[in-house]
Parts: C-alpha cells; sequence; structure tokens
C-alpha cells in the first residue's frame, strides 16, 4: 500500500512510517486487507487477457496481488513499496511457492524513483495516490506513470472514494470521485472505466473505494 507517505507531515519519514506499520501489525490487521483484490484482477486480466502484460504494482505492500498474477501464468511483474518490511514479507511468501518466476521487489519511493522510459504495460495502485496530500508529490507521481507506462498500455489506480475516510494509518488522505481522479492525471489518459467498491475492513467495517481504469495515449 505504501509508496510514499509525507504529504502535509514534512516532518515525518515515509519509510520509517510504513515499516512500523507493516512491523507491528499482521498482514490481516490493516483496514486494506484483502484476501484477494477480485475487482484489480479483474481490470489486469481485461487489459491482459493473453497473460504476458509487463505489471508494476505501486505501493504493492504485502498485498496477494503478486499471489495471484504468479498463480496466473504472468511472469513479467514488478513490486514497488517504500517499506522494505512489507516487500520482504510477500518476498518470503511468494517464494516459498513451487515454480513462481523472477519478480522485482524494488524498495522506493514513487514520487522520487528513476523507473525506465516505456516499461511497463499496466500500472497498478491501490491506495497509493490518495496519500500524496501536496500537489508536487501528486504531479510527480502522474510524471512517473506516463513516463513509466508504454504508449497504448494501462493505468488502474484505487483511491478512497467521496464517502471514504478522511485518514488512514494515522496519514491524512485526499478523497476523489471518478472527475476529480481522472482530472489529476489529464488528457493523455483516457478513463476508460470508473466503479466504486464497498471494501469491508477486516473489522467489519466499510470504506468507499473509487477504481480508475485509464488507457495512455498513444500519441
Amino acid at each position: 500500500m505504501a509508496a510514499s507517505a509525507k504529504g502535509d507531515r514534512p516532518d515525518l519519514d515515509p519509510q520509517e512510517h510504513w515499516d512500523r506499520v507493516y512491523t507491528t501489525k499482521p498482514v490481516d490487521g490493516v483496514s486494506w486487507f484483502r484476501p484477494h483484490l477480485e475487482r484489480s484482477l479483474t481490470l489486469i486480466e481485461r487489459a491482459d487477457p493473453h497473460h504476458s502484460a509487463s505489471i508494476v504494482d505501486i505501493g504493492g505492500g504485502h498485498s496477494t496481488l503478486i499471489d495471484d498474477l504468479v498463480k496466473s501464468g504472468r511472469t513479467d511483474l514488478t513490486v514497488l513499496d517504500i517499506s522494505q518490511a512489507a516487500l520482504d514479507v510477500a518476498r518470503t511468501r511468494v517464494e516459498q511457492k513451487s515454480n513462481c518466476p523472477s519478480i522485482n521487489w524494488l524498495r522506493a519511493d514513487i514520487t522520487k524513483v528513476e523507473l525506465p522510459p516505456s516499461r511497463f504495460d499496466i500500472w497498478h495502485d491501490r491506495a497509493v495516490f490518495h496519500f500524496l496530500t501536496a500537489d508536487q508529490d501528486r504531479k510527480a507521481y502522474v510524471r512517473q506513470a506516463l513516463h513509466a507506462v508504454k504508449p497504448g498500455g494501462h493505468v488502474i489506480v484505487a483511491t478512497f472514494g467521496p464517502d471514504g475516510p478522511k485518514q488512514c494509518s494515522g496519514l491524512n488522505v485526499v478523497n476523489y470521485d471518478s472527475q476529480s481522479l481522472h482530472d489529476q492525471f489529464g488528457v493523455k489518459f483516457k478513463l476508460v472505466q470508473a466503479d466504486t467498491e464497498l471494501h469491508g475492513t477486516p473489522f467489519g467495517t466499510t470504506q468507499q473505494f473509487l477504481y480508475c481504469f485509464c488507457k495512455v495515449s498513444s500519441v
């Protein structure tokens, strides 16, 4: 879930914050946990029906999305997160399974990392972008996506919706509807589909998520 988290807390070290979250709570002890990210998987399948795409999961944390992508037979996979602790949990879990492919585990802040140009067919982010409360961080994120995703590739971004939480893991978030989220990305990202999801947390509460599925302009 974490790729950057400083936002309006300039004194906060994002890596320390998210390492603390991931080392003090079990995998299913965080509000965003789902056994499987069904909606994300459906959108990825729509973008990559032949299971041949290069995929990056931004803020993958110790999510099980990577497990399901491996199980589907996909092999060109990158998981990026600012928390090494989260990556270690996911990597250990995946590598304990037989016949797992080589996965690129990348510890980085998505607003600062230098990604290869036109490297990925699919960019997936469930619940990182809404932590970017500073305008310059959001602009840096969008530049990264435009730089790293191939023309004609797809971007899947999920944030808290208008009725979603205003804070998460002790941090403020920005809530979006489909128009305001797409406006952050601009005309080079064509909005293909927008959906809301009511996510049931492990604690018996409900969070509203908004998913935007976009195609990057090939012009």
